[in-house]
């Protein structure tokens, strides 16, 4: 799946289409997804020892992955992922722009450019 926990997705399809939210989990067995505010679920619960007080409680529920896109923030539009190799690397690829998706690839190279500039001091 090339969704992952924390990404910026919008709903593309269901009672929430058009939402844009951040992903809380991923189940990679059932090829679900649970998004923050989406697919809400009102549920009655009687008080017992976990629940002291009963009522109404809303919550989550998990959507199936296909339901929804990465949202590309610098875009402002929902995108289609790919993997590509980059210096021998996996990484996560937006099709169209052929952009690096995720933070870790960015990372390593802002840690490998201070490591230079720690050399050249020294």
């Amino acid at each position: 799946m090339k969704i992952q926990k924390g990404d910026k997705v919008q709903v593309i399809a269901g009672k929430d289409k058009g939402k844009i939210a951040s992903v809380l989990s991923v189940n990679t067995k059932d090829s679900t997804v649970l998004v923050e505010g989406v697919n809400l679920i009102k549920k009655h619960v009687k008080p017992n020892a976990s629940a002291k007080e009963g009522g109404i409680v809303s919550f989550e529920k998990p959507i199936h992955v296909s339901n929804v896109m990465y949202y590309s923030e610098e875009d402002k539009r929902p995108v289609r992922l790919g993997n590509k190799m980059v210096d021998g690397k996996k990484v996560r690829v937006m099709k169209k722009l052929d952009k690096v998706v995720g933070s870790k690839a960015k990372a390593k190279s802002a840690d490998k450019a201070s490591l230079k500039k720690k050399a050249e001091k020294k």
